[in-house]
């Protein structure tokens, strides 16, 4: 009788120890299933650089942290804008993003690149990704205030900027974005506690409540990586000026992907008094 209950007892432990050792499993690798860094060297950056009119962008010390695009003109009318791209690739690789920037206004493009992502040195986590932003937002030269492009992880990285550095910053797009990273992570892992395992949480409404400035938000309606939802949440969340546009048949990439158009009614919208 002994032994059965034994037997029983260790029936039911089973399961448990098996999805308790899953749940370590992803806690411990948490930052690989987030960060997806390409790493590539500076020759294999080159035809980027060529094709795409890139020139380096460096810090005081010399190490090239991103990209930066000139403008048409010497005093351009839409001032700098800073692209902060997502998790997966590299900055040089977002001409999807500053082509249709600079084919619709006069602006100079600096696109960061993450520590750890291609020839940068680091590791990406939260804290470096935000710090790296801080830092090229403090090196780009203060002719005016920043327009802030974000992209799905760097929606986050954004979010964390804008109510650090409000001062700085004209304006906010935020492509595919989440409330929070864990609304994201749950919807991927819905049988794991995500919310309590998460370390690099990206609370972007959280950070948004130090800046007031002009938010706009993109939801693609067939989001496959983001909930649209969360966008949606993050969107109703915001108190100061702010426009949504969302596209109902849109996956992930798609959500990304806007033309010259869109960022023309972008800007003449965040310029546009009242």
């Amino acid at each position: 009788m002994k032994s059965n209950r034994s037997r029983i007892r260790r029936w039911l432990l089973a399961p448990v120890a098996a999805y308790l050792g899953i749940a370590a499993l992803v806690a411990g690798c948490q930052r690989k299933l987030i960060y997806h860094p390409p790493r590539l060297t500076a020759e294999q950056l080159r035809p980027y650089q060529e094709r795409h009119r890139l020139q380096p962008w460096t810090n005081a010390a010399g190490l090239r942290i991103g990209w930066r695009r000139p403008a048409r003109s010497m005093e351009p009318k839409a001032g700098a804008w800073l692209v902060l791209h997502g998790n997966a690739g590299s900055a040089a690789g977002r001409e999807y993003i500053f082509d249709p920037i600079q084919e619709a206004v006069d602006a100079e493009v600096f696109v960061l690149e993450y520590p750890g992502y291609a020839d940068r040195p680091g590791k990406p986590s939260q804290e470096s990704l935000v710090a790296a932003a801080r830092e090229g937002l403090d090196l780009i030269p203060a002719r005016g205030k920043v327009t802030i492009v974000g992209e799905s992880l760097g929606t986050g990285v954004a979010s964390a900027l804008a109510g650090s550095r409000p001062d700085r910053i004209r304006g906010v797009l935020l492509l595919v974005p989440f409330r929070e990273l864990a609304e994201a992570a749950a919807s991927h892992y819905p049988w794991l506690p995500v919310r309590l395992l998460l370390r690099d949480r990206f609370p972007s409404s959280e950070w948004l409540t130090g800046y007031h400035g002009p938010l706009a938000v993109v939801v693609a309606g067939a989001d496959e990586v983001i909930p649209p939802e969360s966008g949606r949440r993050l969107f109703r969340s915001y108190p100061g000026p702010k426009r949504l546009w969302e596209f109902p048949g849109e996956n992930h990439w798609e959500g990304s992907n806007r033309d010259a158009a869109f960022y023309r009614g972008f800007w003449d919208w965040m310029t546009t008094p009242g």
